[in-house]
């Protein structure tokens, strides 16, 4: 049996090498890749594949690839693929493991690192199969043993499979969509907020303001642009530098004053325009559902 892959990755060359190295496996199968935030949330929930190869630094930041693609996932799926981070920069591991993610390959990629990367995701896939309801319960896998150093088209070496027995279908998977849960962890105390009720972050220093839809306010120790890391940009986009905005919450955007007005409420934030590009893509994503212009 095959598993399934995706790249997601904002620079195409990276996108081949990355294909180019996974192809030295016979268990992995490509579908498709994808070079931006949004982009690559849609292939995985159109496809579904048993693992992800993420870019997580993108050189385009434009893109918006960021570890709270994995967030928003858990949106929608109740198996979430499995992820193998792919980037140059070193000191986002640690953030990184937060995710579960199978394993943290640094760019350019090396061949050993990457067979070690897919044994792990071989033994996570395998340790999640006794939770699984299967329709049959054994097959063939195969593992390509892997030896080789040079590309593919240029090798001239034996591989040896080994079989081992793992389901021969993966189960088919009800999207529920669900709202995302925020866990504001102080001391042993957990406060879990509904992503829906938050209206809006605000910067406070080095701590962050959540306002609520119930007039709430509750303070996080994050710094802004921790949020604006984590959080997934298909409900939150920033706007200024002390503004992070529920985009669901917006009723009103007046981008000759500058300001993005807060459902039923007074409330108006400013914008500034180094983020003119997320106002921007705020209005748009309102115009691409049900929407009526006057």
């Amino acid at each position: 049996m095959s598993h399934t892959y995706i790249i997601i990755d904002d620079n195409q060359d990276d996108v081949t090498k990355t294909q180019i190295i996974a192809e030295r496996f016979r268990n992995l199968s490509f579908v498709a890749s994808a070079n931006s935030y949004d982009e690559g949330v849609n292939l995985i929930l159109e496809h579904q594949p048993h693992l992800v190869f993420l870019e997580i630094d993108p050189s385009d930041k434009k893109s918006n690839l960021a570890l709270s693609l994995i967030n928003e996932l858990y949106r929608y799926l109740s198996v979430v693929p499995k992820i193998i981070i792919t980037t140059s920069k070193k000191d986002m591991a640690y953030e990184a493991l937060k995710y579960e993610v199978v394993d943290y390959l640094l760019k350019p990629l090396d061949i050993n690192d990457f067979r070690k990367a897919i044994l792990k995701f071989d033994r996570a896939i395998k340790s999640d199969l006794p939770h699984m309801e299967l329709k049959n319960p054994v097959a063939t896998f195969e593992v390509l043993d892997e030896t080789m150093t040079e590309a593919p088209e240029t090798a001239e070496h034996d591989v040896e499979l080994k079989s081992i027995p793992v389901s021969a279908e993966m189960p088919i998977v009800e999207q529920k969509q669900q709202s995302l849960i925020i866990c504001i962890k102080s001391y042993g105390d957990y406060r879990y907020i509904d992503s829906n009720d938050v209206l809006y972050f605000e910067a406070d220093n080095n701590s962050t303001d959540i306002h609520l839809n119930n007039g709430e306010m509750i303070t996080a120790f994050k710094t802004l642009k921790h949020f604006e890391t984590v959080l997934p940009q298909t409900q939150f986009l920033r706007i200024h530098n002390s503004y992070i905005i529920n985009v669901d919450q917006v009723s009103r955007i007046h981008t000759g004053n500058t300001v993005c007005y807060i459902k039923n409420s007074t409330t108006k934030l400013p914008f500034s325009k180094s983020y003119k590009d997320n106002v921007d893509l705020i209005i748009t994503r309102i115009a691409g559902g049900n929407y009526l212009e006057i």
